[in-house]
C-alpha cells in the first residue's frame, strides 16, 4: 500500500499512549478465544480498511463467507488513509479497536507489543491458516517475539511505470531487460532534454522510501536497518550510493526539482502525461485503469545496481485482542486468508493476493501493461525495513533527507547525522 512510511509518522505519539494502556479486556485471555465459530454463530463485526478501491472485492469475499456463516454480519468501515492510523490509535487507547482490521509492517510491532492483537495460534494449529502458503519474508513481518499474529493478504513490489507515448515522442527506445542504473539515468536525462520545451521529464526522484531510495540502497548492497533491528544502515558507502542515485537524477535535469515534486508529486506528474518513467508500486495500477493513459503504459522491472533488489511489503488482516466477537472475527480472518477469497481478490484486480498461485487474475486485469514483472520480482525482493517503533526513525528520514535531495547539504554529511540519531531512536525501543 502506498505511503506506508509517511503514515507511520502518525503513530509517533501512539507509542506512549499504547504503552499506558492496560492489557486488552476480553471474554478470554489474550491469545485465546471461546472456541471456533460454527455455522450457527451470531455476531456483528466491524472490519476496518483504508482503500475504497478494494471494497467491491471485499464485499464479494463476504458473500462467500456468509455461505458458511449466514448469521455473522460484517460492516466494512472505510477510513481514508490519512486518517486511518489516527483513528486506530484512539481506538487502541480506549480498547475499542475494530474486530478485524488492516495492519501494515511499520505499525505492527507497536500494536503487537502492547497486546492489542490476537495471535493466530488456533487457526494455524487447526490448519485453517497455513503460513507456508504465503511469501516467507512477509509472514515473518507479522511475527513478534516468536508469536504469529497474521499472514499477508496481499503484497507489493516496486517497478518502473513507462509512458510509451512520451518515449516515442522523444525518439528514445524503451528500457530493455537487464537495464542498469546508468541506463535509467541516461534515458531520464535524454528524454528531459528532448522534451524540455514541453515541460516534460524523463523520470522523477522523491522522498518515499518504499518506492524510491530504500530500493536503491538495497541495490547498492546496503541496508536501511540491521537485520536485528538495533542499528541504522545509513552511515555506509552503500547507503550513500543509494541516495546519490536520486540526487544525481535531479542534478542532471532528468527529474523535476524537489520544490516541484513537493508541489506536485511524482505520481501526479505521470498521471498528467508529463513524466516518462515513474518508479512506483503495483498498486498504481488502480489509478491507471479506465484512464486515457492506460493504453500507453507498460511496467518494467527496476534497473539493477550492484545487485538486483526491490522492496516487498504486504498488508495483514488482524483481530483485535479485545474483540467481543473474537471467534467470529477469527473465522472471517481465516476465510479472507484462504485460497478462494484470495483468488477472488486477484481476479477482480484489486490487489496482488499473497496466497501462492492466485495472482494471475491481477496480471490479466491490465493485459497490455506486463504486470507479471511485479510477480517475477519476488525472486529478489527484500522486506520493507521496520522496527518496534518505525515511526520514530521514519520522522528522522523526513527531517534529514530533504537536505540531501534539495542539494543544501552533502549526502555523506546528511547520512552521518541521520544514522547517529536513528541509532539513538532504536536504542530506546
Amino acid at each position: 500500500m502506498r505511503k506506508l512510511i509517511l503514515a507511520a509518522g502518525t503513530v509517533l505519539v501512539a507509542g506512549a499512549m499504547l504503552v499506558g494502556c492496560s492489557a486488552a479486556q476480553t471474554d478470554g485471555s489474550p491469545g485465546t478465544s471461546n472456541g471456533p465459530a460454527d455455522q450457527d454463530t451470531k455476531a456483528e463485526l466491524t472490519y476496518a480498511v483504508w482503500d475504497q478501491n478494494q471494497v467491491a472485492a471485499i464485499k464479494a469475499n463476504l458473500e462467500g463467507f456468509n455461505e458458511s456463516y449466514p448469521n455473522i454480519s460484517v460492516n466494512v468501515d472505510v477510513t481514508p488513509y490519512g486518517d486511518y492510523w489516527t483513528k486506530l490509535q484512539t481506538q487502541a487507547s480506549s480498547d475499542t479497536l475494530p474486530d478485524l482490521f488492516w495492519m501494515n509492517g511499520p505499525n505492527f510491532q507497536l500494536y503487537a507489543s502492547n497486546d492489542k492483537l490476537e495471535p493466530i495460534r488456533s487457526q494455524v494449529k487447526s490448519g485453517e491458516i497455513d503460513p507456508a502458503n504465503y511469501p516467507e519474508s512477509l509472514v515473518k513481518m507479522y511475527s513478534f517475539d516468536g508469536v504469529q499474529y497474521g499472514v499477508p493478504k496481499d503484497f507489493d513490489t516496486i517497478g518502473v511505470w513507462v509512458n510509451k507515448a512520451l518515449f516515442a515522442r522523444a525518439g528514445v527506445d524503451l528500457p530493455e531487460p537487464g537495464w542498469s542504473w546508468d541506463d535509467f539515468q541516461r534515458i531520464g536525462a535524454e528524454i528531459s532534454q528532448k522534451l524540455k520545451a514541453d515541460g516534460d521529464y524523463g523520470a522523477a526522484a522523491g522522498m518515499d522510501g518504499q518506492t524510491t531510495y530504500y530500493n536503491t540502497i538495497l541495490q547498492a548492497g546496503g541496508e536501511v536497518i540491521t537485520a536485528d533491528g538495533t542499528k541504522s544502515g545509513y552511515d555506509s558507502a552503500a547507503a550513500a550510493a543509494g541516495i546519490q542515485f536520486w540526487t544525481d537524477l535531479i542534478d542532471s535535469g532528468a527529474s523535476p526539482t524537489m520544490a516541484q515534486l513537493t508541489e506536485t508529486t511524482a505520481d501526479q506528474w505521470f498521471l498528467s502525461g508529463k513524466l516518462a518513467m515513474y518508479q512506483g508500486g503495483d498498486w498504481f495500477r488502480a489509478a491507471l485503469v479506465g484512464t486515457d493513459l492506460e493504453k500507453d503504459v507498460v511496467a518494467v522491472p527496476l534497473p539493477k545496481g550492484k545487485v538486483q533488489a526491490t522492496v516487498i511489503h504486504g498488508v495483514s488482516n488482524v483481530v483485535a485482542a479485545g474483540s467481543r466477537n473474537k471467534a467470529a472475527a477469527q473465522a472471517l480472518q481465516s476465510y479472507l486468508a484462504g485460497k478462494q477469497a484470495q483468488q477472488q481478490q486477484g481476479d477482480l484486480g484489486a490487489i496482488i493476493p499473497a496466497f501462492h498461485d492466485t495472482q494471475q487474475g491481477f496480471v490479466a486485469s491490465m493485459p497490455d501493461a506486463d504486470l507479471q514483472i511485479f510477480l517475477d520480482e519476488l525472486e529478489y525482493a527484500q522486506p520493507l525495513p521496520i522496527s518496534k517503533n518505525t515511526a520514530a526513525w521514519n520522522a528522522l528520514e523526513t527531517k534529514h533527507l530533504g537536505d540531501a535531495f534539495s542539494g543544501s547539504a552533502p549526502v555523506a554529511t546528511v547520512l552521518k547525522e541521520l544514522a547517529s540519531q536513528m541509532d539513538e531512536a532504536l536504542a530506546k525501543e
